[in-house]
């Protein structure tokens, strides 16, 4: 199961973590969110100081995924360029169009292999039927839940909503998954599922991680 570490921004904090064996980390460009990652270099030892270094403090093992919602492609594209993303996560409203052709403008000439996430916010039966409009267009899925904060909210969506998600691509369980659910992610069960996303309830401040408990976690969960 691949565990993606989502929301981060702190260099030392981002290597910290990386050395754990998680799969993805994951940087969010979208403004409104606490955890936003800015181009804009500081000179603080945060995460827009390696920009122009392709966000070189995470090793080739770890993916980097950049989080974004409803962003304007040309956005997107410089900052799959400027950090050498490994995956796009849309988490907006984005159409199956639009998706297409920022795939054809990411490739091959911005980032060869990229990979397209497109989360689907849960709270009903029908919403988890969204995932059909992309079909054939993303190359794996993430379930969060609804909220008006587009991820990060802290609250878990029920599970067993998933039973209706019949498709072919591979989809990351996300909203909400704290350090008490280690039983709760082995139990459950799917066929498409691929991995975990935790964020918000692994934090000690917006954008910072508790690396402690998501060593804890990891090793009950893998162990």
């Amino acid at each position: 199961m691949m565990i993606k570490v989502c929301g981060m921004r702190d260099v030392e904090n981002i290597r910290s973590v990386a050395e754990l064996g998680v799969d993805m980390i994951g940087f969010v460009f979208w403004k409104d969110s606490p955890r936003y990652v800015s181009m804009m270099s500081s000179g603080a030892g945060i995460m827009p100081d390696y920009a122009g270094d392709n966000g070189r403090c995470v090793n080739g093992s770890v993916k980097k995924v950049g989080v974004f919602v409803d962003g304007m492609p040309q956005d997107i594209v410089t900052r799959v360029y400027n950090y050498g993303l490994d995956y796009v996560q849309l988490h907006g409203s984005e159409s199956a169009v639009m998706i297409e052709n920022l795939r054809r403008t990411l490739e091959p000439d911005i980032r060869q292999g990229v990979k397209i996430i497109k989360a689907i916010n849960v709270e009903t039966a029908e919403d988890v039927d969204k995932w059909r409009e992309y079909d054939g267009v993303a190359d794996m899925l993430l379930f969060d839940t609804k909220c008006t904060c587009a991820g990060g909210s802290g609250r878990m969506f029920d599970w067993n909503l998933l039973k209706n998600y019949d498709g072919s691509l591979p989809f990351i369980l996300s909203g909400g998954i704290g350090p008490d659910d280690v039983q709760r992610v082995k139990d459950f069960d799917h066929p498409m599922l691929a991995g975990i996303d935790l964020n918000s309830r692994f934090e000690t401040a917006p954008a910072v991680k508790d690396v402690e408990a998501l060593k804890a976690f990891i090793r009950a969960l893998r162990g």
